[in-house]
């Protein structure tokens, strides 16, 4: 049996496709840091080295999209691409986990 197939991405511009990618690595990074997620102190350390640069990739992307004339974010678009590559799950790595149940 093959895994259900996922929605397929909406239309989005070379630089909207390049601002989502680069929001989700910091996301990535920012998960892997959150010191109420637990593991090891490297492996934060090493994350937020990488989310210098990565940060440096997401402002990039924004002020082409500015340079470009694209000043408005169409966040209907942009969510809805954020959900397709499991945008929500991986945002909520960052969040502080709700307290366990009493």
């Amino acid at each position: 049996m093959l895994p259900p197939e996922l929605p397929p991405l909406p239309a989005l511009t070379r630089a909207e496709g390049e601002l989502i990618d680069r929001y989700l690595e910091v996301v990535d990074l920012l998960a892997r840091i959150n010191p109420a997620r637990g593991g090891s102190t490297y492996g934060g350390l090493r994350a937020a080295q990488a989310l210098v640069s990565k940060s440096a990739e997401l402002r990039d992307a924004l002020t082409l999209m500015h340079q470009r004339g694209e000043n408005e974010l169409h966040h209907e678009t942009l969510t809805r691409a954020l959900r397709v590559l499991d945008g929500e799950r991986r945002a909520r790595l960052v969040a502080v986990p709700p307290p366990p149940p009493s």
